[in-house]
């Protein structure tokens, strides 16, 4: 009888473990989903779809820019963004860590982008930390900070 339970525990164990790892591994790759989004509104230049990938509450630690926090602020400096510059990123997820409700995630990204009233295309390489929040079941932008390394 004591094996039968021994046993009976050990099985439910390893199921727990594994549907666990299988929730874990489902949320990480909503995680990356939810980045490579970005990274196509950002290269397609569209402010209201990456502005719609933020919380409300959102914010955007831009390097050599203030801190844009809430909506319509992200979408303000987005959009002067886009009317200034046009993106050709390609980005490289690093770690992803899911615990509940949060997810950070680190990136690099690399590419180009052209100043608009030169025309002048930029070679650009990017580091970037990005903290999310899962909200009515969907993974948003809580917090998104990036520099370039040089």
């Amino acid at each position: 009888m004591k094996k039968s339970v021994t046993s009976f525990l050990a099985t439910v164990s390893i199921l727990l473990l594994g549907t666990t790892a299988y929730a874990q591994s489902k949320e990480k790759v909503a995680v990356e989903e939810l980045i490579h989004t970005y990274f196509d509104a950002l290269n397609s230049g569209d402010a209201e779809k990456v502005t719609s990938l933020f919380t409300k509450t959102g914010v955007l630690l831009a390097q050599g820019a203030p801190t844009a926090t809430g909506s319509e602020q992200v979408n303000g400096t987005f959009q002067y963004v886009f009317d200034n510059f046009s993106y050709d990123l390609k980005v490289s997820i690093g770690e992803v860590i899911v615990q509940g409700k949060y997810a950070i995630v680190s990136s690099t990204s690399t590419g180009s982008f052209v100043i608009k009233a030169s025309k002048e295309n930029v070679p650009a390489d990017f580091r970037e930390t990005f903290i999310l929040q899962k909200e009515k079941g969907d993974w948003k932008i809580a917090s998104y900070m990036y520099n370039q390394p040089k």
